[in-house]
């Protein structure tokens, strides 16, 4: 036995995913599958992909809208917006 931690802890301790994704499902499976700790607000400059959503008639790319439409509490919205970047690049924060 290697008395490693469980391969699920060591990566939420490692590893932090982006919220780059541009569609609803994909947005609420990475919400159902990855820790609020380990999700990092991400979004592409508006434009850069060109393509509308025939379905809903708002760019992919807007990926703010995705995370709006889950319904997190104001804690959780304020975790993936800033708090959770913050922590994990604290140190950039840090610089005077």
């Amino acid at each position: 036995m290697l008395k490693k931690p469980l391969l699920s802890e060591h990566v939420m301790k490692n590893v932090f995913f982006d919220t780059c994704v541009y569609h609803q499902p994909g947005i609420d499976c990475l919400f159902e599958v990855i820790d609020i700790d380990n999700i990092l607000f991400a979004s592409e400059m508006f434009g850069a992909v060109k393509g509308i959503d025939p379905e809903t008639g708002h760019y992919f790319d807007d990926t703010k809208r995705y995370v709006e439409g889950l319904g997190l509490s104001a804690e959780d919205k304020a975790k993936v917006y800033e708090g959770n970047a913050r922590r994990v690049y604290f140190r950039v924060w840090m610089l005077p």
